[in-house]
């Protein structure tokens, strides 16, 4: 397919000029593709994982070996979406052997984690389809791109932690008014 600027016109969700690598906490929500309900159930307000919902939460929980300047905070896998909270721990100073210099290193972005997140997910849960009891999908596992927001102080993180948390017990399936 021709590109056609009138058609395939994508703009960036996010921050013009923000620096993602740099330090701080992000909120982020991911979308499974078409609202499918892929990762487990509600159940009287608690979310049960499925199998496939368990491979998500570690690879969510692996994100911290793959990024060593990441920490996880709260976070909560829903039946057809993520919430979770990213801390990103900044700058990591790396003396090589035999160098007096010390080397500055420029740490992964939280658009990288996310994309690779979504990368590593997608790869096991097409690998689990036929092998597990795993609901088929279409195309995509994840909607493209996700929402992020930039925490910007302890009373905005403490209202997105109580959000995630109580996600569940507020979830309705189809419920598309998520921030």
């Amino acid at each position: 397919m021709k590109y056609d600027p009138q058609k395939h016109h994508r703009c960036s969700i996010r921050l013009k000029g923000y620096d993602y690598s740099q330090a701080g906490a992000y909120y982020v929500t991911i979308d499974v593709q078409n609202g499918e309900c892929l990762f487990g159930e509600i159940v009287n307000g608690e979310m049960i994982l499925n199998e496939a919902g368990k491979m998500i939460d570690e690879q969510w929980n692996a994100l911290r070996e793959r990024f060593p300047n990441a920490d996880l905070d709260v976070y909560q896998i829903m039946p057809d979406h993520f919430h979770g909270i990213i801390v990103i721990l900044g700058m990591l100073v790396m003396a090589l052997p035999d160098v007096e210099d010390v080397t500055l290193m420029k740490l992964p972005t939280l658009g990288d984690m996310i994309g690779a997140f979504k990368s590593i997910t997608t790869h096991e849960y097409i690998l689990g389809v036929g092998n597990k009891n795993w609901p088929c999908f279409s195309k995509r596992l994840w909607q493209r791109n996700y929402y992020e927001h930039i925490v910007r102080d302890e009373k905005d993180l403490d209202r997105i932690r109580n959000y995630i948390q109580a996600n569940p017990a507020n979830w309705k399936k189809g419920n598309r008014n998520r921030k």
